[in-house]
């Protein structure tokens, strides 16, 4: 860890931002070390993604100053914090799909050798930035068609290539699982050994105590709490993050019913993703699918959701046969999907909150064949306020925190009335406050017989919410544990259990 004494890498000091009347940072300081990794924590619209992208150039402060190395910093654009030395990780995935992993990661800065693209050299350093994450991918290889998980490891190999001085790593570890997450920590500690200091945001609040030297809470714009040391209890962290005390995360788990809603019976990838899986819910449960990156989980519920082609195998929703093969067939029969990434597959982000609701309920919205903007306008009126989405029908997705855009997706799914509802990771990359809202969310769809089926990397999520889980490892089903028998060990040995 950095001396306390050490001079700054990089000094804020009275930090201010306003997008027209509204004031979003209010004088924040902050200091980051050579070597240390400092934590900087808050709800969604506490004020990071504004801080972290004015630091990188992405935007400029309204007041304030800003040191980097012992000189005035005040970058115009990332290029300028790029070539100073300052490297962003955006948790949205900035990667171009038909591009090669090589291409994308030196995009805006290829290497030249007698007037051509030096393709040897950037594949091979390309290589090596992947091999430093244990990605075993061609840097060749288009980005197209990789998951999620490998796409992050690639914005992350992209910023190793850059030798920053400072880093800001913003929910680098969301869309992984905990092999990939252990191999970026043993990263994380090398950049520090070499004096680069890190700015690291997360909502994984465990992850943060492993990693961080110290934490830096922000709430509505404010520093609120600076903690000299990363072994303090979740719970005071917590409580800096939203204002009050936390009782209670997850919700009681209501018993489930004796009806079987969805029995999945043998069903087979065509990619081979997975092979044989079989499980079944009934109506009031909530299944819980568990594994590492990789396990197969998100390639079967979208093929159960019909989003996904499947080549053998059946799926049942109460007793009728009706595998789909479209997701419009699994909507006909009240089964939707909640998706990974809800910006990509989720809404349409240029688009507005009533038009997103709108678009997936049609039946709600239209009288005599005709859509209408009042029609939309009351009917998702009704969905945002039902689910405590914080904004206005008007406005468009993508000016949301990603927590409220999490409730549309559901909204516009739930409004439906489904039976059975699967989510993937219903709560990455939003804040503790929005988790617990969801969390509330799904517990009230089984109080009410619906069935629900939750994927998630989050082994204390899927434990917290889960009345049963099925451990996935390798794209085969390794067991199914009841409440009582889950936990963090006995799911762990399951998901490591490979073919």
């Amino acid at each position: 860890m950095a001396s306390p004494d050490a001079p700054a890498l990089l000094s804020l000091r009275g930090i201010r931002k306003s997008f027209g009347p509204t004031e979003v940072l209010h004088g924040v300081d902050l200091n980051v070390r050579p070597g240390e990794v400092v934590a900087l924590l808050g709800e969604n619209g506490a004020g990071k993604s504004t801080l972290s992208n004015i630091i990188s150039g992405a935007i400029q402060p309204s007041a304030g100053e800003m040191m980097w190395q012992g000189a005035t910093y005040s970058p115009a654009r990332p290029k300028e914090a790029i070539e100073g030395g300052i490297a962003m990780i955006h948790q949205e995935l900035l990667l171009l799909p038909h591009l090669s992993i090589a291409e994308n990661i030196f995009v805006g800065r290829y290497p030249m050798r007698h007037g051509r693209v030096d393709r040897a050299y950037m594949e091979k350093r390309a290589s090596q930035g992947l091999q430093r994450l244990g990605l075993n991918i061609s840097s060749k290889r288009l980005v197209e068609g990789l998951s999620t998980a490998n796409q992050q490891l690639i914005e992350i190999a992209k910023a190793l290539t850059l030798d920053a001085k400072l880093l800001i790593l913003d929910e680098p570890t969301a869309a992984l699982g905990g092999a990939e997450t252990e191999l970026l920590f043993k990263q994380v500690e090398q950049l520090k050994s070499e004096g680069v200091g890190i700015i690291y945001i997360s909502h994984r609040l465990e992850e943060i105590r492993k990693i961080a030297d110290r934490i830096v809470v922000l709430r509505d714009g404010d520093k609120v709490q600076e903690f000299d040391s990363a072994d303090v209890p979740v719970r005071s962290i917590v409580e800096a993050m939203v204002g009050r005390s936390l009782e209670r995360m997850f919700p009681e788990i209501p018993s489930p019913g004796e009806e079987t809603l969805l029995d999945v019976r043998n069903v087979s990838a065509s990619d081979d993703s997975f092979s044989n899986v079989s499980f079944r819910v009934n109506a009031g449960e909530i299944f819980g699918i568990a594994g590492l990156v990789g396990a197969g989980r998100t390639e079967l519920v979208r093929a159960i959701t019909g989003a996904d082609a499947i080549a053998s195998g059946q799926v049942f929703l109460k007793g009728q046969e009706v595998t789909p093969r479209t997701p419009a067939d699994a909507i006909r029969n009240g089964m939707v999907l909640v998706p990974e990434d809800r910006k990509l597959q989720g809404l349409v982000l240029d688009h507005s909150i009533e038009e997103n609701i709108g678009y997936a309920n049609r039946q709600s919205v239209t009288r005599s064949g005709w859509i209408t903007k009042g029609w939309v306008r009351k009917f998702a009126g009704e969905c945002i306020e039902k689910f405590g989405v914080k904004g206005q029908g008007w406005q468009d997705a993508d000016e949301m925190s990603g927590g409220n855009q999490q409730k549309v997706v559901l909204a516009k799914w739930l409004a439906r009335d489904p039976e059975i509802v699967v989510l993937d990771e219903p709560t990455r990359g939003i804040d503790v406050g929005a988790r617990s809202t969801i969390y509330e969310i799904v517990v009230e769809l089984a109080s009410r017989g619906i069935a629900v089926v939750v994927v998630s990397s989050d082994l204390e999520e899927v434990l917290g919410l889960s009345n049963r889980i099925m451990v996935m490892a390798d794209g085969s089903p390794q067991g199914i544990l009841d409440r009582t028998q889950a936990n963090d060990v006995s799911v762990m040995e399951l998901a490591t259990q490979f073919n």
